[in-house]
């Protein structure tokens, strides 16, 4: 089975075609990043109409590049949410039109679970069940993942998520968009324990997570400082290093209240090298990654899940289609 994937729900146009028997056949990737950054932030009017601009060149390209037509697509998967209304409502029409044309399943993908089974994809992939840490600019959560829809939310974000933290705390500390990973390079020329900062909720039970108050610290900490070059990277490791071992604490936990060994890590900010390390780390656990090109935003992940949906579901979704803001992951069910 060949599955379509797109990708729409905030400021990158994901294509890709996966193959059930063969993998991922091919993919692409449009970034709005050169059109958001002057403003220092996605503005959703304007990722609406650049989707509609780049969804149908880059399908084209894609099924170039594999070699095949669209007469060659067996099922049509989807971002229908969570993410930006307008975005979101770009790829869903236009990946329900298509399905439509073609006769063929369309398939309604949560992003998240999308970024949850993106590790699924690698050469060496996780077995179900294992304990996915979800983390990226709009979501932190830890879930219990026995298979496919089978979703227990065990923590989330009372708040900020942590990639939103680390790009709010970027601009504060007057680096440039998107902040989030400018700030992670510049945290490697930091000075170790030059400044320490707290690690919020882990002095409490539980498994939910907080990042506004670290984010606080922060900004309070660069503006008592002189400000220099050297204090911008030290406050940038200080604030890295306290969101990456709170990551890792409540991980720890999530692994002991469900007796798993095996950890899973999506979503944009697991590209993060020091969050990588530290995890690697853990004694007596399993992580498993994407590759760093799938940690972000793509269609690769959107196709993949769309083939393990279809290939479990007992029967077709109603031929409609709606974009949903809003959509948390244990909402969802088995195929």
């Amino acid at each position: 089975m060949r599955v379509l994937g797109i990708e729409s729900s905030c400021d990158e146009t994901g294509i890709a075609l996966y193959d059930s028997e063969k993998g991922l056949l091919a993919h692409a990737l449009y970034s709005q990043i050169a059109l958001h950054a002057e403003y220092g932030g996605v503005v959703p009017e304007l990722a609406s109409r650049d989707h509609i601009r780049k969804t149908l060149p880059l399908i084209n390209e894609v099924l170039a590049e594999a070699k095949l037509t669209r007469a060659d697509i067996d099922a049509v998967a989807y971002t229908a949410g969570p993410g930006l209304v307008g975005a979101l409502l770009v790829g869903s029409a236009i990946g329900r039109s298509i399905a439509w044309a073609l006769d063929v399943p369309a398939l309604a993908i949560n992003h998240m679970e999308g970024h949850l089974l993106s590790p699924l994809l690698e050469d060496n992939p996780p077995t179900f069940p294992f304990v996915s840490l979800l983390v990226s600019g709009g979501h932190t959560l830890l879930i219990d993942v026995q298979g496919v829809g089978q979703y227990e939310l065990l923590g989330e974000s009372i708040d900020d998520a942590v990639g939103e933290a680390f790009d709010k705390t970027a601009k504060m500390l007057g680096l440039s968009y998107p902040g989030g990973p400018i700030l992670a390079a510049l945290a490697e020329q930091g000075i170790v324990d030059k400044y320490t900062f707290p690690r919020p909720m882990t002095n409490r039970p539980g498994l939910d997570f907080s990042f506004s108050g670290l984010k606080t610290f922060a900004m309070n900490t660069w503006r008592d400082s002189e400000q220099t070059d050297q204090d911008q990277a030290d406050v940038a490791l200080a604030f890295q290093t306290a969101a990456v071992e709170t990551l890792a604490i409540k991980c720890k936990r999530a692994l002991k209240q469900t007796g798993r060994r095996t950890l899973v890590v999506a979503g944009g900010v697991s590209a993060n090298k020091a969050l990588r390390t530290r995890l690697d780390a853990m004694p007596n656990t399993h992580v498993y990654y994407p590759r760093p090109e799938f940690c972000s935003d793509n269609g690769a992940m959107i196709a993949f899940a769309g083939a393990m949906r279809q290939s479990a579901m007992t029967k077709q979704a109603v031929p409609t289609f709606s974009a949903r803001p809003r959509w948390p992951l244990d909402e969802l069910s088995s195929p």
